[in-house]
């Protein structure tokens, strides 16, 4: 039976809440007499300048806490769960998962498809909004919560029920219209399947989407990534080339449209469709922000300009040394061209890079935030890898050092014995990575 309040995890030194001798593993179990229903309940809850806390001691005494502070003063208390409520998990059964495409013996969490609105917010997560009650909209308009991030993929409402295999999946769009109507900004997100969601359903999609600029701020194009492990699923090929390119041709049309008429280019293809259609990354203005660079739109421009702008303050010198790189397939022709121009500031150091075959997913997943320890292992065991080994931190889970197979850097560092350090995704990292 679950417990009554929510768990503290922890207090912060010289807060509010050590000063009224709240502990970890008090439970708090109302806030001016009110329920917490999750964070946002909390937060709400507590910025005033008069509140009153019920908390639980673990003996199941109950203190009854009057605290006057500044508005937006923090307590200083982390709880156990960090929405102060269980995850919302998806009812969906989309035809395009990457969960359902991983192999079994995994971590356990690797498997929980969460479609949580309140970690839409919190983490930038997409959701489909086909677990989303009325309330649950209410609750995003009440709190304001910006931006909520949703995953799209087609206003065709038969077509989504049945890409995402729910027969509410059409009629939740119109939840998107709600939002509109109280001013919540939002992202949306396509992922694209060919001879589905692509061609005219993209052009219809992208129409229909216009209509809720601005408070809808970008939409992204992606393919759907599709693994090895796909027996008894959907049968979906990838875009070759010429596809990639006719993608880009829809995309562009409709950003040219979008920007004469609401000044913004509003639909957005992700790296990977020009690096297919081997056309160039477009230039950083294209991107209005990087508003989803999370989603891979618009990653290249921003890590080549920011080493172009750094590379142009530092001076170079004949240091010697000896470094790798490894990364994605996708990636790893433009670090190499990277690392040639720096080479022309460092002459003295050897600069190797990587590109990894993913095995473990399946070879056409190149992207390097789902290589594996064990195929990195696999691939450099026996190469000359210098002084030491970088590696981009997308490849590590929740800032753990810790890779998707479980395998830890430690681990690859014993396998390979090499020293690994971890590089951020931007472009001085990189140079300060590997010169210094």
């Amino acid at each position: 039976m679950r417990k009554k309040g929510h768990l503290i995890k922890s207090v912060t030194a010289g807060s509010i809440a050590e000063e009224m001798e709240i502990e970890p593993g008090d439970r708090l179990l109302r806030v001016n007499e009110k329920e917490i229903q999750d964070v946002f309940d909390f937060h709400y809850a507590v910025n005033d300048e008069y509140i009153i806390l019920l908390i639980q001691k673990p003996n199941g005494e109950e203190w009854e806490l009057e605290i006057e502070k500044g508005i937006e003063e923090d307590l200083g208390i982390e709880f156990e769960e960090g929405l102060m409520d269980a995850y919302r998990s998806c009812s969906n059964k989309c035809m395009f998962c990457f969960i359902d495409q991983m192999p079994p013996g995994m971590r356990e969490t690797l498997y929980f498809k969460d479609d949580d609105a309140r970690l839409s917010f919190l983490q930038g997560n997409y959701v489909t909004l086909t677990n989303m009650s009325e309330k649950d909209i209410d609750r995003i308009i009440f709190y304001k919560l910006s931006p909520i991030n949703i995953s799209v993929h087609t206003t065709n409402k038969e077509l989504r029920c049945q890409m995402l295999h729910n027969r509410f999946a059409g009629k939740s769009l119109d939840k998107i219209k709600r939002l509109y109507d109280a001013g919540i900004t939002m992202n949306g997100q396509i992922v694209l399947c060919k001879g589905l969601n692509d061609g005219d359903e993209l052009e219809r999609t992208i129409h229909d989407l216009a209509a809720y600029i601005p408070h809808m701020q970008s939409v992204s194009v992606v393919p759907v990534g599709l693994t090895k492990y796909r027996d008894h699923l959907a049968r979906l090929e990838k875009f070759d080339k010429k596809e990639a390119g006719e993608v880009l041709k829809i995309v562009h049309r409709w950003q040219d449209i979008l920007y004469n008429k609401y000044g913004t280019r509003f639909i957005h293809a992700s790296d990977e469709w020009y690096i297919t259609a081997g056309l160039s990354i477009p230039e950083a203005e294209h991107y209005e922000g990087y508003r989803q660079i999370e989603n891979g739109v618009g990653m290249v421009r921003s890590l080549v300009d920011e080493f172009r702008e750094y590379y142009e303050t530092i001076k170079g010198d004949n240091r010697r040394k000896s470094v790798s790189l490894a990364t994605g397939m996708l990636a790893a022709p433009i670090l190499k061209n990277l690392m040639v121009q720096l080479n022309q500031k460092y002459p003295n150091i050897h600069i190797s890079v990587y590109a990894i075959r993913n095995e473990f997913f399946g070879t056409d997943i190149t992207v390097a935030g789902l290589l594996t320890g064990q195929d990195i292992m696999a691939q450099l065991i026996g190469e000359e890898l210098g002084d030491y080994l970088l590696l981009p931190d997308v490849l590590l889970r929740n800032g753990e050092n810790v890779l998707l197979d479980d395998i830890t850097v430690a681990d690859m560092e014993n396998a390979l014995q090499i020293e690994i350090r971890i590089v951020q995704s931007d472009g001085k990292s990189l140079i300060n990575a590997v010169v210094n």
